[in-house]
């Protein structure tokens, strides 16, 4: 599942990373949907920077916003230092990150 629905809205989590990795700084990012009360699902983007580069999460909000529209813009930004987990054939396992933001929830996380 790599689209999010937000307040009823489609985003592609790909369309997101495509605007964050423009980002100088940024070596690896994943976006996923993370529960949210008021939207049903939030745009989270989770990142790990290059060695000896340094972003804000509100940098990095900023740059998405010039690429994409608002609502796909991420509410949340997790910085990572360890890679993130990849499969045999190097895709980002979403289903590992998705995990324990759904813990609890009624959501299947797929």
């Amino acid at each position: 599942k790599d689209m999010i629905v937000t307040g009823g809205e489609n985003v592609y989590s790909t369309e997101v990373e495509n605007a964050l990795a423009t980002h100088p700084a940024v070596l690896q990012v994943a976006v996923i949907g993370i529960p949210s009360e008021q939207w049903g699902e939030a745009v989270h983007a989770i990142v790990v920077l290059r060695e000896g580069a340094s972003a804000t999460e509100q940098e990095l909000i900023d740059h998405a916003r010039e690429w994409i529209a608002g609502y796909k813009v991420p509410k949340s930004i997790e910085f990572r230092a360890e890679p993130l987990p990849l499969s045999g054939a190097m895709k980002v396992l979403k289903k590992d990150l998705r995990e324990p933001y759904w813990a609890g929830h009624d959501r299947k996380v797929n």
